[in-house]
């Protein structure tokens, strides 16, 4: 085996059994024992370099005994196998053929690979056929002709390869990295930790699965990529699994793949019941695709893969498919991280995202005190693991309208080490609980109709009890009594607050008395209709703990601007201290299909009795670089750290919210355009706005001329 700090191709590079000469395109691989020699710049080729090192050192065939581009026999004269495994050193006995891919292939692809692969083992005479691409493999099994006849794809599928000729085992991968064999323990493979560029694609092949080019809708796909992911995770978390025993999210030996899909069903039934919060109705996909998902899936640990690749990888897939899908409920990720540097959360904080989405701001503000943690606790000890995850899954918390997002963020929240429990699907505007019943003409209760209020959904989730709240809630869209439940609108303060031109309409010259709402006094008639964003400032105050809860919320600048909402400025200015206030640039959402001129607004609620004087500090600033323009080009200032070509590069990207240090690493992903991708990335503490605000929080004489 190799050491854990090497890939297989790496150790084989060590001791000589292969060595890579040139650099750039004309980089090329030569195969000692095989006196073989191809462009090592080909994708295709990446993946057989590794794969055959692996055969070498962890299936334990001996180089000398694997063949390159063998010849077919009765086939077009040009048709060669990539890989063969011989069976005798004169190399005539063909035991196992194979077929590698570039890891970014098509379902339809993969297939044909498949019969590719199977065609060259009929006509070589080997037992096996297989076909690689990256992490997704299938391997076929003829070695009883009667069983399993040449053109069968489905009953012969074994798990593995097996180890040194021997017999395939029932499943690849085992808890522990060993297995049970004749009632003694022998080597086996557990699930690994997968680099990035893997993760991404593997989520991007499944995901084109499950959207069966077209059949399927991209949102739909999403909401079964989620089931799966879910299924997955909790397989991979089972308490009750004791080393030696097989995962159940993995093809086993001669299993189709109905009975594959049946396994996935019941697990799936099984962790839906004992946590119905996460997730609604069955999984829906047909067994044949399922096994495909499986397929791309079942070699990953999405347990021991590192936090930052898992969060990289996941919040691109999720960038890039909401900016079509779900564009408006979908926050940049420099607006987000801005807003948690300047709020700055602490492990004893209770954060609340009222409009969470995809859970975006709670999973910042959990990398936020995570990286407390990798300053105050050693990594990898348990003390370290519980400084962050205690947090992650006692003090954060999401409430979102949409339930499809909502199971987003839990799954979200699932894969970056839970705290999925604390994530409501509700409208975070309900009435907290049911109202008092009324009576009836003739003195009897009067119930109201059965339903759930906000408050039912979790005891955490309750008026005065949160620290933090970080949200970007919905703008523009306007609530009518007239569709909403009674109580509804009448529960809110600020509706009160507001001139008739504050919903959508302006006034007539019988209406102003309401005019005196632009100086504070109150409206002579309750508005039948209110903008959301104005009832959330009411429902953010009444979340956050008084005299010292504190809140970043994302504000179209009509709040802050229009004659008609003078009114809700000074309900504001009665209820928050007014701490900070970021202006955005026109753009700022225009990339996820909204173009309202908005800022992020920083506020503490005042305690009860509590004035804020009139010549407290309020910091002011405009963003106008903030990393990305209309079109979600990025706008960084690039200086570069460091390079090793074609393999990593350290840069640091400036905006005016902050700086960036940006590792990243080289991909052949796409093999027309290799190119770097992003392996990791930090706030430069004290940079940019964020060092400002800090320094005005210190002392903000030198900010006012």
């Amino acid at each position: 085996m190799t050491s854990s700090t090497k890939t297989y191709l790496e150790q084989a590079l060590e001791d000589g059994l292969a060595k890579i000469t040139g650099e750039g395109k004309t980089q090329r691989i030569h195969y000692i024992a095989a006196d073989h020699s191809e462009r090592y710049s080909d994708p295709e080729e990446k993946v057989r370099a590794e794969f055959w090192a692996e055969l070498i050192y962890k299936y334990e065939y001996r180089p000398e005994r694997i063949g390159f581009e063998v010849k077919v026999e009765r086939r077009t004269p040009d048709d060669k196998a990539d890989l063969v495994i011989y069976a005798d050193d004169e190399m005539k006995d063909r035991y196992f053929v194979f077929e590698c891919k570039r890891p970014d292939i098509s379902d339809a692809e993969f297939a044909q690979a498949i019969e590719q692969a199977c065609g060259n083992r009929a006509s070589l005479g080997a037992k096996y056929a297989g076909a690689i691409a990256g992490l997704t493999r299938r391997l076929l099994r003829f070695d009883d002709p009667k069983k399993f006849p040449s053109g069968e794809r489905q009953r012969n599928r074994i798990a593995d390869i097996p180890l040194r000729y021997g017999k395939p085992p029932s499943s690849r991968f085992f808890k522990g990295g060993v297995r049970y064999e004749f009632g003694k323990l022998v080597k086996a493979s557990d699930l690994p930790a997968i680099p990035r560029e893997a993760l991404r694609s593997a989520i991007r092949k499944c995901h084109q699965t499950l959207w069966e080019g077209g059949r399927r809708s991209p949102i739909a796909a999403f909401g079964e990529f989620c089931k799966l992911v879910f299924v997955k995770h909790r397989d991979e978390k089972d308490p009750d699994r004791h080393d030696g025993v097989p995962y159940e999210f993995q093809t086993r030996e001669d299993e189709t793949p109905e009975q594959l899909a049946a396994r996935i069903y019941r697990l799936y039934d099984i962790e839906k019941s004992a946590d119905p919060t996460v997730f609604e109705g069955k999984i829906n996909v047909d067994p044949l695709i399922l096994a495909q998902c499986v397929e791309h899936l079942e070699a990953i640990s999405l347990d021991r893969t590192e936090l930052d690749t898992k969060g990289v990888a996941f919040e691109e897939f999720m960038g890039g498919f909401f900016k079509g899908d779900f564009g408006q409920y979908f926050t940049p990720r420099e607006l987000i991280a801005f807003a948690v540097e300047i709020l700055n959360p602490e492990r004893k904080d209770t954060v609340l995202d009222p409009a969470c989405g995809s859970g975006g701001f709670l999973l910042y503000a959990l990398d936020h005190v995570r990286r407390e943690a990798d300053r105050k606790k050693k990594p990898g000890t348990i003390e370290h693991f519980q400084y962050w995850h205690d947090f992650a899954e006692k003090n954060l918390f999401g409430i979102e309208i949409n339930e499809e997002l909502a199971r987003v963020a839990k799954m979200n929240m699932i894969i970056h080490d839970d705290g999925h429990t604390n994530i409501v699907g509700h409208d975070a505007l309900d009435l907290f609980k049911a109202p008092p019943p009324k009576m009836d003409a003739d003195g009897r209760l009067i119930a109201p109709p059965p339903r759930t209020y906000l408050g039912d959904h979790n005891e955490g989730i309750k008026p005065g009890r949160f620290d933090l709240i970080l949200t970007n809630p919905p703008f523009g869209s306007v609530i009518k009594r007239t569709e909403k439940a009674e109580g509804y609108l009448e529960q809110f303060e600020l509706r009160n607050f507001l001139s008739k031109s504050a919903t959508g309409s302006e006034p007539d010259e019988s209406e102003k008395g309401e005019q005196d709402a632009k100086r504070g006094a109150k409206a002579v008639k309750d508005r039948a209709s209110i903008k959301t964003e104005i009832l959330f400032l009411e429902r953010v105050h009444s979340f956050l703990k008084p005299g010292t809860g504190r809140v970043a919320i994302v504000l179209p600048d009509g709040i802050l601007t229009n004659s008609s909402l003078q009114g809700v400025r000074d309900w504001l200015l009665d209820h928050f201290q007014l701490l900070a206030v970021v202006s955005l640039p026109q753009f700022a959402f225009a990339h996820y299909d909204a173009g309202v001129k908005a800022s992020i607004v920083f506020m503490r609620r005042l305690a009860e009795d509590e004035v804020v004087s009139d010549d407290a500090p309020i910091f002011m600033a405009l963003a106008e670089n903030i990393g990305y323009d209309a079109t979600g080009r990025k706008t960084f200032a690039v200086t570069p750290v460091s390079e090793t070509s074609e393999k990593e590069k350290v840069e640091i990207l400036s905006s005016d919210l902050f700086d960036y240090r940006v590792t990243y690493e080289w991909s052949t992903t796409n093999p027309k355009k290799p190119d770097w991708s992003e392996r990791h990335r930090e706030i430069i503490p004290d940079t940019g706005l964020v060092a400002q605000w800090r320094a005005f929080q210190k002392d903000p004489t030198s900010f006012f001329v």
